[in-house]
């Protein structure tokens, strides 16, 4: 979830002044805004980087890059859309759809189109890429439209992050099927993410009735929970494949350990801490699978 600033009503009167001239451009702008553009460029970036490190040459990485950013476009632009009424009435900054900036008409759009061109982009990757990948979209907008707010608000960011490495090794000539730690460590790594990006708004979603599994474990809970999901990344990709653990995969496991416990230890006074720490170990976990070779992807 987002960040849940108020908006004062001064601030809220400012945005109503605008000029009519720069209405279209702050359409745009606000569109672009909607679909979420930090996750979703962080998403496609890792997609792209197993591509290449599984050895999919240009034109096919970049299907599966394309394929991947349909389907993150149209889930961010699905919440926005359907948060738009309780994000009003929260005040939340940075919600296009909830502050007149565009109208969730047009998010809803915009995500229906995204996720039209999903389809087909995906299964050019390859029958069975491309439905592991449409199944980890599907699972997306249904953690928008319902699963958020349940004890099963983990499961769509588990499948998503595990649907990953299993799409890249598919969309490999033959398709290959992946390795078995590149798919759980991927599936560790949605569960932590899950918890990291929840945490800051615990309180505010809990509010305004969202019961997903961070805020039934609370501050306290998820922050004790977040390191475990975190080094046991990790420690799948170090231990995983065959043979003993190198000095890269020691180094590794250091690094991911010192992020994992830094980011929710450092969270009240940066709230954004262990979101931080989990991009973290994310990168180093990335590294070591490259380093070691993603055609084990």
């Amino acid at each position: 979830m987002d960040a849940t600033d108020r908006v004062s009503p001064v601030g809220a009167g400012a945005a109503g002044a605008q000029p009519a001239g720069a209405g279209r451009r702050g359409r745009v702008v606000g569109l672009a805004l909607a679909c979420h553009p930090g996750p979703a460029l962080a998403v496609t970036a890792l997609a792209c980087a197993l591509a290449l490190g599984s050895g999919l040459g240009g034109p096919r990485c970049a299907l599966v890059t394309v394929a991947v950013l349909t389907g993150q476009l149209s889930v961010g632009w699905c919440n926005d859309a359907y948060d738009a009424r309780r994000d009003a009435r929260a005040g939340r900054r940075g919600k296009p759809a909830a502050d007149g900036t565009v109208g969730p008409g047009a998010v809803w759009a915009a995500a229906a189109i995204a996720l039209a061109l999903c389809v087909p982009l995906s299964l050019a990757c390859g029958a069975l890429a491309g439905t592991v990948h449409l199944a980890a979209v599907t699972a997306a907008w249904l953690y928008n439209l319902r699963l958020k707010a349940t004890a099963l608000s983990w499961l769509p960011y588990v499948a998503g992050f595990a649907a990953l490495p299993a799409a890249a090794a598919l969309s490999m000539p033959g398709g290959p099927w992946p390795r078995w730690w590149t798919v759980t460590a991927g599936a560790l790594l949605g569960f932590a993410a899950h918890l990291a990006d929840t945490l800051p708004d615990i309180a505010a979603d809990r509010a305004a009735g969202i019961r997903g599994l961070p805020h039934r474990l609370g501050d306290r809970g998820t922050r004790l929970l977040l390191p475990l999901p975190l080094l046991g990344a990790t420690a799948v990709l170090a231990f995983g494949p065959p043979g003993p653990v190198d000095a890269g995969g020691a180094a590794a496991l250091l690094l991911a350990g010192a992020a994992a416990f830094a980011g929710p230890a450092l969270g009240r006074r940066w709230r954004k801490a262990a979101l931080a720490g989990a991009v973290a170990v994310a990168a180093v976990d990335l590294a070591l699978l490259l380093v070691r070779g993603a055609a084990a992807v």
